[in-house]
């Protein structure tokens, strides 16, 4: 089998790693090219231990980890009690790296990327959300490499002062990112369910400053949001009234817009008396904008449609920590859909405080996102 994982809830560390070792072992046997070892806080204090007690067992050429807050194993995603889950590949080559921040003239720079990654491969990233400047990472190397997707997700166990666990190999870092480089033979695709429905019609952005929305179609953009309100639904002015968010069109040059054709966004604020509304990016005058909603519905069937036609031999699953249980009610649900709908047993993953994947053909940091990265034995 080219690709494995197992999960264990035992309370116990050094039974929980010898549970799914044996598992690992079992199913695919020893010496593969990577392996990733997702753990709860619960056992953070021993990923020392672990880390030591997967080389000497499954003797892996890289071997990446992190403590999470929920850790995904199979159609499990266990939050909020110990958990410890590992997913091995021995699909080669398989490349581990360390990524480091640089201060360069006030500005903070990615050092360790190595030249020669492979045409059209992607990066696995796991990063430190208050280290590790994703977003900037993400555009300059969409700058020199255009054709290098990136998928993974922020860590949601760190805090600023403590840093992440990030185990590459035998070390344990506390900031920066650790990575893996996939070649694209190894790889289905990505896919990158952002969970929203778009509400109202598509609009012009006619005026902008900066993350600020000024003018949606010559009109105030908090105005566009209060008349769209006016005309909705009961249960959609709901879903309004607990989260707006704002889809920009991928591509410009569509007739019509559907879910799926927008990168979405969040819009945090507002002021009345300027009519402005203020959104987590930057959208440039011009842009085609739509503002969405997200519930559960949205979320499941974004989730099944995108994977509908997807199947492989493994995936690693980077989702929200606020979907699971928070949004569906149930804790396994994205886990779940993976492995049903990819048609494989061998997925592994983690909750997150930020999602990487592409969108589009270009790599962005979402938000209640479940990114999927799914692997196939070619």
């Amino acid at each position: 089998m080219p690709f494995a994982a197992a999960l264990s809830e035992h309370p116990v560390a050094a039974d929980a790693v010898g549970e799914v070792l044996g598992a690992i072992v079992e199913r695919g046997g020893t010496e593969p090219a990577l392996a990733v070892v997702f753990v709860s806080a619960a056992h953070a204090e021993f990923m020392g231990e672990i880390s030591a007690a997967v080389r000497t067992v499954l003797q892996p050429e890289t071997l990446i980890g992190t403590v999470t807050s929920a850790v995904v194993g199979g159609p499990r995603v266990v939050e909020d009690v110990p958990a410890l889950s590992i997913w091995a590949a021995w699909a080669r080559p398989m490349r581990g790296i360390r990524l480091t921040t640089e201060q360069v003239d006030g500005a903070a720079v990615v050092v360790g990327l190595p030249k020669d990654i492979p045409e059209s491969a992607t990066i696995v990233l796991v990063a430190d959300p208050f280290s590790f400047p994703a977003q900037e990472f993400i555009d300059g190397l969409a700058s020199i490499r255009p054709d290098v997707s990136v998928v993974g997700g922020l860590v949601s166990s760190s805090d600023a002062a403590s840093g992440s666990t990030l185990l590459l190999d035998e070390t344990v870092h506390r900031d920066g990112a650790i990575a893996v480089v996939v070649p694209r033979e190894h790889l289905v695709g990505p896919v990158v369910s952002q969970g929203c429905r778009p509400v109202g019609d598509a609009m012009t952005v006619t005026a902008a400053d900066r993350s600020y929305l000024l003018e949606l179609a010559g009109r105030p953009a908090l105005e566009r949001l209060t008349e769209l309100r006016d005309t909705l639904l009961p249960e959609d002015r709901a879903l309004l009234a607990g989260g707006v968010h704002l889809g920009v069109a991928i591509n410009e040059s569509s007739d019509e817009f559907a879910r799926g054709d927008f990168l979405v966004r969040s819009i945090i604020g507002g002021d009345r008396d300027r009519g402005v509304l203020a959104v987590g990016d930057q959208i440039p005058v011009g842009a085609t904008v739509q503002f969405h909603v997200r519930d559960a519905v949205s979320a499941h069937d974004d989730l099944h449609e995108l994977l509908q036609d997807v199947h492989g031999d493994g995936a690693l699953l980077f989702t929200c920590n606020g979907r699971g249980s928070a949004l569906f009610g149930t804790d396994d649900h994205d886990a779940a859909a993976v492995v049903d709908l990819v048609g494989t047993h061998a997925v592994a993953g983690m909750s997150c405080a930020g999602e990487l994947g592409p969108v589009g053909g270009r790599s962005f940091l979402h938000g209640f996102t479940a990114s999927v990265l799914v692997f196939t034995d070619s």
